[in-house]
Order: structure tokens, then sequence, then C-alpha cells
């Protein structure tokens, strides 16, 4: 095994194939280490999430050799019966002309190689119902990835990667290789299992167009009774808020939903999580409740009901509340904000950072899937972004008993950047440093990343006057990723992840930024500089 520094929480674990990577995997399951909270598990490593204040980073390395000496060790252990599944494509693909010329094959060849044996189910990533395929025909192990990924691909899209294949589950960015189109659905909460394919199963690609073919689809797929469009309803409730104005964007955010990689579902939660925290301090909910994540201001909600009560946090915006007779009053973000039936709480544009975060005393009464109300953007999971006229009901998602006096600010006012300022942001080196150029390492630190338009909740790109260099040319097995990292394509102009990112990504991770410079990156505004600083990587060497 080799140890590489993933930032000040996380680290990777590389190993010499899938094999090995998935025995580590299990064995670190079978065997749990206080102080880890996540595993994911990849094409030949696993990134290891960990509490730096629960677990050092000595005994966390000494637990990991342990398991991997049991993970090598051998066993005797009965296998179940292997699941398997049948995809049909199309094989018409934007990239399939390129891929059959790079392999030297014509396109019809291609389609005969990627059905011509069954691939394996290996590891979840990248999304909700993207699984990596792996043991397909040995002629796609030199596939390259894109040197700038899409913007967009389409959901069902077929791509190739370096000795992989997976199918894209929903529209999304992404640098594989597009040999084809699939009509069957990877990901949909509405099966008993919502992920088509599940690690460990077998996945025959069949030529949907060839004269004759036929395709068994699963049994949850084939007996689907369409579903009925469901119609939203006022809630019945004491308290309610009506959504008068979205702004930019306003979602729903909790403190996300950790722990299900298996799912290929990234935590997700709100970006700034101290501005979370203090919404909910405000009004005496628990700290990780559910709030709504405001871009920009631009914000209005009307109260429905007496005895509401919100707080807002985050970027800087003016806050007024109007009476139902027109009396106006100026807000303080320093305290909760009480309102009566008819009131209505607006939020001025913001003048500083990005986004504002409002709690309601008793919490937003959302439905919760996979045990958050979050929605996580690149997923498409939990509730969609909410729209003018919507109502939700307040003041009883929570239970009372859970409920504390509303509370005063424990932090200092944050000073927010503003468009066009330079933003210094903390970054451990690694993991994969030993990728780039000792002149791409320095060019990190010395030049200043312009914030790009290109900016959600998945990431930042960031564009800088030189690009990085890399030192090394070939394909990056698929790896996991976590929020703060600063993943590097073949162009060199870095992105930068924030809680929406990618589970697994295949481009090289120079440098992740630290944990309590998190919420300041969410609220770097578009147009601002940044600097990165290194203050790591936080062990010496790497250990084999």
């Amino acid at each position: 095994m080799r140890f590489l520094s993933a930032g000040d929480c996380a680290l990777l674990v590389e190993l010499d194939d899938l094999d090995q990577a998935l025995a580590l995997y299990r064995a670190i399951g079978a065997q749990s280490i206080a102080g880890v909270e996540e595993c994911i598990p990849a094409a030949r490593t696993v990134l290891v999430r960990h509490d730096p204040a629960a677990i050092t980073r000595a005994r966390l390395l000494a637990a990991l050799t342990d398991r991997g000496r049991a993970a090598a060790a051998p066993a005797a252990a009965a296998s179940a019966a292997q699941r398997s599944v049948e995809i049909p494509v199309h094989y018409r693909g934007d990239d399939l002309a390129e891929v059959a010329r790079l392999l030297h094959l014509s396109e019809r060849e291609v389609a005969a190689r990627h059905t011509g044996q069954p691939w394996q189910a290996a590891f979840a990533g990248f999304a909700p119902g993207f699984v990596y395929l792996a043991d397909g025909d040995p002629c796609f192990a030199s596939i390259p990835r894109r040197a700038t990924p899409r913007v967009q691909v389409p959901a069902g899209s077929v791509a190739l990667a370096g000795n992989l294949s997976g199918v894209y589950p929903h529209d999304s960015p992404g640098g594989w290789q597009l040999i084809g189109m699939t009509d069957l659905a990877m990901w949909d909460m509405a099966r008993a299992e919502p992920a088509l394919i599940q690690p460990g199963m077998q996945v025959q690609f069949v030529d949907a167009d060839a004269p004759g073919g036929r395709v068994n689809l699963p049994p949850s797929v084939a007996a689907k009774a369409p579903q009925k469009k469901r119609v939203l309803a006022l809630p019945r409730a004491r308290q309610v808020i009506e959504i008068v104005q979205p702004g930019l964007q306003t979602l729903v955010q909790d403190g996300g939903r950790p722990g299900q990689a298996q799912l290929g579902v990234s935590a997700s939660g709100a970006l700034d999580r101290s501005a979370l925290r203090e919404a909910n301090r405000l009004v005496g909910n628990p700290a990780d409740a559910a709030v709504l994540e405001n871009a920009l201001g631009g914000l209005t909600l009307r109260a429905h009901g007496d005895g509401v009560l919100l707080a807002a946090s985050g970027a800087s915006v003016a806050l007024s509340v109007t009476a139902a007779d027109g009396r106006e009053r100026v807000a303080s973000p320093a305290q909760a904000i009480p309102l009566a039936d008819g009131d209505v709480l607006k939020l001025g544009h913001a003048s500083a950072g990005v986004r504002c975060y409002v709690a309601a005393r008793g919490g937003w009464r959302v439905g919760a899937v996979l045990g958050s109300c979050s929605t996580d953007t690149l997923a498409k999971i939990g509730p969609p972004p909410l729209r003018a006229k919507a109502h939700i009901a307040v003041g009883d998602a929570i239970a009372a008993r859970a409920l504390r006096k509303p509370g005063q600010p424990t932090e200092a006012p944050r000073t927010l950047p503003q468009r066009g300022d330079t933003v210094v942001l903390d970054v451990a080196l690694g993991p994969r440093t030993d990728w780039f150029s000792p002149d791409a390492i320095d060019l990190l630190t010395q030049q200043p990343w312009r914030v790009t338009p290109r900016c959600d909740r998945v990431g930042m790109r960031l564009e800088g006057l030189a690009p990085l260099q890399r030192a090394r040319h070939d394909e990056l097995p698929s790896e996991g990723t976590m929020t703060g990292a600063i993943q590097v394509p073949a162009s060199g102009q870095p992105v930068l992840f924030l809680a929406d990112h990618p589970l697994t990504g295949g481009y090289p991770v120079i440098a992740v930024v630290a944990r309590p410079h998190l919420d300041l990156a969410a609220q770097i505004p578009i147009g601002c500089n940044i600097r990165f600083r290194v203050i790591g990587p936080f062990f010496d060497q790497n250990r084999d």
C-alpha cells in the first residue's frame, strides 16, 4: 500500500489493482476504524475521509496497514450468485469515430468488441447510478479521456475511459468518450432499487440496432408502472412560508447525506457550513437542520400564520420586513426575525459573499431523500429549486424537545469577499502532485487564479495566465474525490470542487483546500482572484 495525503481530513490509499482496492474496502467495512467517516473505493485506490479531531494520522495509518494485511490474507468465502443486467445500446455516440480511429477499428467493430463479453460492475462513483464497469475487451485499455470535459453529457450516454466503461445516469458534465446511447434509466427513485446497475453485478451490453437483437429487461424495469404526476397542495399547517421571489436560485440544504458512497451518492449539503449553523443557532434549531440556501440574495418570503421566527446568515445582504399594512422595518442579521401573518421578509442583493441561509424555528417541512433534505444538483436528488408561489410549512418539522432557546451569534461577523477581491485559500499538496512538473507546483501558488462564470455547487472553474503543466500524460484510473479538491484536466486550468462534486474522478488532484477554508471558498464571487497558500501535506512522506 502507498499512502497519499489528500488534504487535512483524508488519505488516499493506493494499491496495485481493483481487486486489492475492493479487498481493503471490505476489510475496513468488516472492522471499522473509529474516526473514519467514509471510504470510497475506486479502480486501484480507497479514499479514506476521517475526522482529525477523532483520530491522528499516525493511528489512522497504523489501522489501515492492519486492515491491508487482513485483506491480503487468504480467506475462504462463499460468493453469492452474481446478478446480471442487459443494456441495449444504439452505437451512434459523438466520439465513436474517434474511438474507432484510436483503436484502428471500424465503428461496427468497436460496437462488436463492446458487446462481445460481459463487464463487471466494480464500484459506484461520479453520480448516483454511475457504476464503473471493468474487465471488458482488453482493446479498450488505452482509450484516453477528453482533454477538456464536456459541460453537459446527455443522460443514457454509454462511454469509455481507460479500461472502464459506464453509462451516464443523467445530464451532467463528463470527460469520457461517448460511443452510444441507451434508453434505460440508470437511476430512478421510483424503483425499489434506484440504481439499475450495482457493484457486483455482471453487465452485458447489447447492440439495439442489430437485426434480431433481443434484450432481457430486469423485472424492476420491464414491469414498472407509469408514475402519476403529483399535485402539490398548500400544506395544512399553522405556519406556512410562501416563496414570493426565489432570486437567482434557492435550494433546501442541511448537513448533507454522508455514508452513501456505495450508491455513488456524495454528501452534498450546505456549502457554507458555518453559515448553516449560525442561522439555525439564531432560531434555536439543531445545528444541521434544513435551511434555504439562496444565491446572491433577491429572496422574498411571505409568512402565513402568526409566530413565525426566521433568521438569515451568510452573504452580506440588507434585510427588510414589510407588514401587511405596508409599514416597513429593517431587520438585523445578528438576531432572529419574528414575522406576523402577512409579513414579507426581503433579502437584498448580496454586496459581499455569494450564499445566504435562511432558517425557520421548528424547521422547514420538506421530505428527506436518503436521510437528508439537501438538494444535490449534480445527482438530481432532493427537492427541486424553489419557485415563486411555492408554499412550505414551517415550525413543526423538528421535535419540540430538540429545540433550544433562540441564541445569539457566537462568532464575530466575517469579512466576505467582493467581486474583484483577491482571496487566499490554504491548501495541502497532494494526492497527485507527482503528476505535475515542479514548475507547475510553484505556479499553483505564484499566480492568481480568476474565478470564471462557469461556477455552481459542483465546482468553480478557475483560469490562470499560464496553465499547469503535467509531468505525466497517461490516464489516471478513476479515484475518490473530496470537497475542496483542486482537479486539473489536461487543459491545465483547474477546477475547485464544492459540495455537489462527483464522488470519483479521473483527472489528477494537485492539492486540496483545508477544511477551515471551505466555507470561505463557497462565498467567493465570480470575478475574484484566488491565491493558494500551501500549508501541508500533513505527514512527512508516502509509506509503502
